[in-house]
């Protein structure tokens, strides 16, 4: 093999955060490492521990051989990338800086490094797994991301963090025990895809961020699956949540986006010194101040909540969706009527005790989730302690007897006889 010739390293402006605060010194060059040439521009980093944190400022491809471990000793970044078209694959990566201003990472990928490929690396430490930053068309594929768990989750890095991104590719990756699982902060055109997210705080976080696609990831454990936020034309398809807590889906501010095929089951309530917290009564789809959205062909399960629409959350279309088994299928708090159906094709409702008489698959009765006794039981949540009580089933029966007085609220005109199949998403061939 020929031996590797290092070339001058360009001068790093951004000493700071590379070092995450400690002397320049203690970053080297990646060309100091015994790399080995197979190929033009690609190099083989043979098998050994090799201590401290490393920059690479040319275009080039590493790929460690098995047992090849870079151990950052808890100072700064493992791998700082500030040169486009570089890759690196197979390698491991711990024990890199934990300050989580200087944004320490086991790779930081600059905003020169478009076109990096980060693919089926081993990455165990305090700090951010990928941070990526103001580049385009970078690919982490098949990465495993863990965090430290003897760390409070809020002081955590994201295992994968994209700021002011565009035309990413995060594709397999599995990721555990950080703060976020994938946090997409105003990063438009980006796709995520395949990926397993456990024990977080949130699955995915979207903050500002549109023209994004979700498809077929995994959440369990998290204190929220999929936290989507301040964003707009989003496509959310074919995604799991499972005994996740709080909440399954989240939508706060979402507009014109498509959530579709997606499966929510067994969110459990949120809960704090042993008692529950307050509106996180574990919800399988959350929809804040969100308008003109597509929920369809969706799986909501074995919650304590099915789905919780609230602060003007109107003008969606909610359709051909199932709601099986949950605590409460609905809960509506505003003041205008919704349907809940588009095209002659309501929802399947597990709790619809109507009847159909001409075989057609959908109800001849309209299916009403909410009425004036469940609104009571909102605004004043103390009545809870008589709602076995024969004053409050007085009352339900003489509402649905007699209903002189009705509160607007959700009704479905075509509830579904038979529960929706949810079809798989498939993975990209890269």
């Amino acid at each position: 093999m020929t031996p590797f010739k290092p070339t001058p390293m360009k001068v790093i402006v951004l000493a700071s955060l590379l070092t995450g605060g400690s002397a320049l010194a203690a970053v080297q060059p990646i060309t100091t490492l015994p790399l080995k040439l197979d190929a033009e521009q690609r190099w083989h980093l043979p098998a050994g521990e090799y201590r401290g944190s490393f920059s690479v400022d040319q275009s080039m491809q590493i790929f460690c051989e098995p047992g090849a471990v870079i151990q950052s000793e808890g100072q700064g970044n493992a791998v700082f990338i500030s040169a486009p078209d570089v890759r690196i694959e197979g390698c491991t990566l711990l024990d890199w800086g934990r300050d989580m201003t200087a944004m320490n990472s086991a790779i930081f990928i600059g905003p020169k490094a478009r076109s990096a490929v980060i693919r089926n690396n081993r990455m165990k430490g305090p700090g951010f797994g990928i941070w990526v930053d103001s580049t385009h068309d970078v690919s982490l594929i098949d990465n495993d991301i863990e965090g430290d768990p003897s760390i409070r989750s809020q002081d955590r890095g994201n295992g994968i963090h994209l700021y002011a991104v565009h035309g990413a590719k995060v594709i397999g990756n599995h990721v555990r025990q950080t703060r976020d699982g994938i946090y997409i902060d105003t990063s438009n055109g980006n796709l995520l895809q395949g990926n397993t997210l456990e024990d977080l705080r949130y699955g995915v976080h979207y903050m500002y961020a549109n023209d994004n696609q979700l498809l077929g990831n995994t959440t369990r454990r998290t204190r929220t699956g999929y936290a989507l936020m301040q964003s707009r034309k989003l496509t959310v398809i074919g995604n799991r949540s499972e005994q996740d807590e709080s909440y399954g889906i989240l939508m706060n501010y979402i507009t014109y986006s498509e959530l579709r095929d997606n499966s929510v089951s067994d969110v459990r309530s949120g809960s704090a010194d042993g008692g529950m917290v307050s509106g996180a009564e574990g919800k399988a789809l959350f929809i804040y101040n969100s308008l003109f959205n597509v929920i369809e062909h969706n799986h909501f399960e074995r919650s304590a909540v099915g789905i919780h629409l609230t602060a003007g959350s109107e003008d969606n279309r909610i359709a051909d969706n199932a709601f099986v088994d949950n605590q409460q299928q609905v809960k509506y708090v505003a003041t205008r009527l919704q349907e809940w159906s588009a095209e002659g094709r309501g929802n399947y409702w597990s709790d619809y005790l109507g009847w159909d008489r001409n075989n057609d698959a959908v109800g001849d009765v309209i299916y009403e989730p909410n009425d004036n006794v469940d609104r009571l039981l909102w605004l004043y949540p103390q009545v809870r302690l008589l709602m076995n009580s024969p004053s409050i089933q007085l009352l339900r029966w003489v509402q649905s007897s007699f209903p002189v007085t009705k509160s607007p609220g959700v009704k479905d005109s075509f509830p579904l006889m038979n529960l929706p199949t949810t079809p798989q998403t498939q993975r990209p061939t890269l």
